[in-house]
């Protein structure tokens, strides 16, 4: 199955501009299903996210799966200055009263080079963190306008949080893409896009895949 993955994986790189790097799912999940998502996208770039989380709300919505995008419930002054880690978690409140159990949190890292992969993988420890740690360490993403000065390979991160009520708000998954000298924002997100939902699809988060008919193949 892993093979046949990395197969699927390697042929959609070769006409996209993003690549999967590294794909990391929490050990003691075997399916993780979702009933209201939250989408948010952590760029400076309105249109980038704008165009990212609308989309990938529609791949929710064609699975039957609730989603809400980011950019409908953080108004501007949320992400224009700092927050407190009390003032997250107040958020991540609002969220469960408001029927969401899951996050899926995407973030664009500069990177001057892609780190080895054997680098990335001794670093897997370091993923039992939260939504809360998460968007605090990066929130600086939304206004620091230095923050991608001279850099033309992106380092993104997308994570799947589970804010369920009476379970541990945890890490399920994280899928690290780079994104090669990004132009065209529409086909970027398009190509990002369809890179996580395959990996979700294979290690059972969230989207099923259709099975096919064993006889036809349909």
């Amino acid at each position: 199955m892993k093979k046949l993955f990395l197969l699927a994986i390697l042929a959609l790189m070769g006409c996209s501009s993003t690549e999967l790097v590294e794909n990391w799912k929490n050990p003691d999940i075997v399916i993780f299903d979702a009933n209201k998502v939250l989408i948010v996208g952590m760029t400076q770039n309105e249109d980038a996210r704008s165009e990212f989380e609308t989309k990938l709300k529609r791949e929710f919505k064609q699975r039957g799966v609730d989603a809400e995008r980011s950019i409908d419930l953080f108004d501007v002054a949320f992400t224009n200055s700092h927050r407190s880690e009390q003032e997250i978690s107040a958020v991540e409140e609002q969220l469960l009263e408001k029927d969401f159990d899951a996050i899926l949190f995407t973030k664009i890292v500069a990177a001057e080079s892609r780190k080895p992969l054997i680098e990335s993988i001794s670093e897997l420890d370091d993923y039992n963190s939260t939504f809360n740690e998460d968007y605090l360490t990066h929130q600086d993403i939304y206004y620091d306008t230095d923050y991608y000065d001279e850099y033309k390979v992106y380092h993104a991160e997308t994570s799947l949080y589970c804010i369920c009520v009476g379970k541990e708000r945890s890490l399920i998954w994280r899928g690290s893409i780079d994104i090669l000298d990004p132009i065209d924002i529409r086909k970027t997100v398009n190509d990002y896009i369809k890179l996580v939902v395959l990996a979700m699809e294979e290690q059972d988060l969230i989207f099923r895949k259709e099975k096919s008919n064993e006889v036809t193949g349909l």
